[in-house]
């Protein structure tokens, strides 16, 4: 009974949530919302082979592959209510409403998932603690704002990583490692989180002893080995894995480029910054470029005002073999 009601309550938040979410379709959107509706069409109209390989648009796919069949499964639906959103060429920075409403719900249905997690995630706990979590997740102004303003599927992201650590709260290891292992075929940008679920999952699943602790590691390896196969494997039978990788990884821009910098050259951007603001006081005409790193768009990116241009790994190798030097340990340096 008291699960039932429970149960209630938790979708009272979420359906206040989504009336607010519902009153900011009309609202802002990002480039991320041409980002979604290109991929939308991509994974439509091309074969699996071509997804990673495609440059109609600037905007092209750099998801891992869970997710371009996540795209390729919402187009089936694009395509029925307004075909030119799947259209590969028709369709470039198409705005009608129709695409609009689309999107938008679409992201506001993928919270389902995400209701799921956060369900499994307290059924458990006590009422104050429900209670915070319903409302630091269900009603996070970050996810409105990001998923819903700026436009992603981060509530359905994170959805996924609550369901896993769901399992991993009743001693279900090996289906909550399997979880976050699909999660990163959804979404690379979480493995931040491996080393913990890693350190975690050898300490409380494998560490049994010597020969039961093997078999279960192999168990879990098999399990992950598996997912990744099912993802990548694919694009391995096409000849296109070094594409895919060279999407989802592309050190080749360089790596301050003009999406972000997810390391510590995120900070060699802000020195930058800030030496530009000083100089300027002082009176030395300097250039100063306006947000040219969060514009999103993806490419080649040399905006700094005092500090010379980063030069990614591959390209100071070119120039390292160029004068003839064999300084591969400093590559290694920079792009760690």
């Amino acid at each position: 009974m008291e699960s039932s009601s429970s149960t209630r309550q938790l979708l009272w938040f979420f359906a206040i949530a989504v009336c607010v979410k519902l009153l900011l379709i009309p609202a802002y959107h990002s480039t991320d919302f041409e980002v979604h509706r290109h991929w939308l069409a991509l994974t439509h109209s091309l074969p699996l082979s071509n997804w990673y390989a495609d440059e109609t648009s600037p905007w092209t796919l750099d998801y891992p592959p869970f997710f371009a069949c996540f795209e390729r499964f919402l187009s089936i639906f694009a395509h029925y209510i307004d075909p030119q959103i799947v259209d590969l060429h028709n369709g470039l920075n198409y705005r009608a409403n129709s695409a609009i409403y689309f999107l938008r719900i679409s992201v506001i249905l993928s919270d389902l998932w995400l209701l799921y997690g956060v369900y499994r995630l307290t059924k458990n706990a006590d009422v104050k603690r429900r209670y915070l979590i319903w409302v630091l997740i269900v009603w996070s102004p970050a996810l409105v704002m990001v998923d819903h303003l700026h436009f992603q599927y981060n509530g359905f992201l994170l959805g996924w990583l609550l369901l896993s650590i769901s399992f991993l709260q009743e001693g279900k290891d090996l289906m909550g490692g399997f979880l976050f292992a699909v999660l990163l075929c959804f979404k690379h940008l979480f493995a931040v989180a491996a080393p913990v679920y890693f350190v975690y999952l050898l300490r409380h699943y494998c560490w049994k002893g010597l020969v039961r602790g093997f078999s279960r590691l192999s168990v879990l390896g098999a399990v992950v080995v598996a997912v990744f196969a099912a993802a990548y494997g694919p694009f391995l039978y096409h000849g296109q894995i070094q594409q895919v990788f060279n999407r989802m990884f592309p050190f080749g821009r360089g790596l301050c480029h003009a999406y972000w910098a997810p390391n510590f050259w995120v900070f060699y951007i802000i020195l930058d910054k800030v030496f530009s603001f000083f100089l300027k006081k002082f009176g030395f005409s300097i250039q100063i470029p306006a947000a040219s790193f969060t514009g999103g768009l993806v490419g080649d990116s040399s905006p700094f005002a005092v500090l010379p241009k980063v030069i990614a790994c591959n390209r100071l190798k070119q120039y390292l073999k160029k004068k003839k030097k064999t300084q591969w340990t400093w590559c290694k340096f920079l792009t760690t």
